[in-house]
């Protein structure tokens, strides 16, 4: 598994990030034949939130065996101070751990919600005490939405965060304005060294609509690809910007090892590989067309 520097952080990063969503809704069993497969893998970053159901309290179970050997980040959606603070305690109980890696102020995704996250006894000032406090070794953002980089972009004005996680793909690159504002965020976290990681790689789109049955395919609340070339490409085009640190892989344990296969693939993909077979797929399109949270 290829690794990447994750910025001022100094950690070498793997480039498929265990998105803890996965375990969100998945029985112990399941769970536990996954983070086994991740690790075996060379994947040594596990990414997680307050908000994914039982991901933490799946993930506390090996933390006893690994915690040394991983990165470890959860997430804050709250956006008051208190509120986060009681949030990040909690996080680190059902992970049985004293402190995390990185902890992130989430699915921060416009203005907005930046005021509130950064102003006067929002959540950013929790994460600061958790810091100081040596709850977590550093600060992060994430987010989602057409307005992500662009939130981001002025988040890292108002605060240096240690690591930004940011919607990118081949799709989202074709929108002139989306790529201008990801390209202008790429570069003030290349200035502020900054760990860029990216989300929503192999989102194909939202799902459509009127067909329930097509929602219970998979854990996800986008559609994403799932023929081998397909991610293959996406999963390259990710890895072709070389600031990307990484990226969490799909939010169902059903498809992490086409993304494991996909990270080995990837290097030998040329630029007219990723675009002739994703430009093939005529429904191809942003999974924030619709968002439902």
């Amino acid at each position: 598994m290829e690794q990447r520097r994750l910025g001022r952080l100094e950690h070498m990063d793997s480039v498929l990030i265990y998105g803890g969503a996965a375990l969100g809704e998945v029985t112990p069993e399941q769970a536990d034949q996954s983070i086994s497969f991740a690790l075996e893998s060379g994947i040594n970053h596990f990414d997680t939130a307050a908000g994914y159901g039982d991901s933490e309290l799946h993930l506390g179970r090996w933390m006893p065996q690994i915690r040394d050997d991983i990165f470890l980040s959860t997430k804050t959606d709250e956006r008051e101070r208190e509120a986060s603070e009681g949030q990040i305690h909690r996080s680190l109980e059902r992970l049985g751990v004293d402190h995390v890696d990185l902890i992130q102020l989430h699915a921060v995704g416009d203005l907005e919600d930046l005021d509130r996250a950064t102003g006067s006894d929002g959540s950013l000032e929790a994460a600061i005490q958790a810091k100081e406090e040596g709850l977590a070794r550093a600060i992060g953002i994430t987010g989602h939405g057409h307005e992500a980089p662009a939130t981001h972009l002025e988040a890292l004005r108002r605060y240096p965060f240690d690591t930004v996680m940011t919607p990118w793909n081949h799709v989202l690159s074709r929108d002139d304005s989306y790529r201008q504002d990801f390209e202008a965020l790429a570069e003030e976290a290349r200035r502020q060294d900054a760990g860029l990681m990216t989300i929503k790689t192999v989102s194909r789109r939202n799902w459509p609509e009127g067909n329930p049955l097509e929602r219970q395919r998979y854990a996800t609340w986008y559609e994403p690809f799932d023929e081998q070339e397909y991610v293959d490409a996406a999963l390259a085009f990710a890895l072709s910007h070389e600031q990307i640190t990484g990226m969490p892989m799909v939010g169902d344990v059903g498809l992490i090892p086409m993304l494991v296969r996909a990270a080995g693939r990837a290097p030998s993909m040329t630029s007219a590989d990723i675009e002739d077979i994703l430009s093939r797929d005529e429904d191809y399109s942003s999974p924030f067309v619709s968002i439902p949270f």
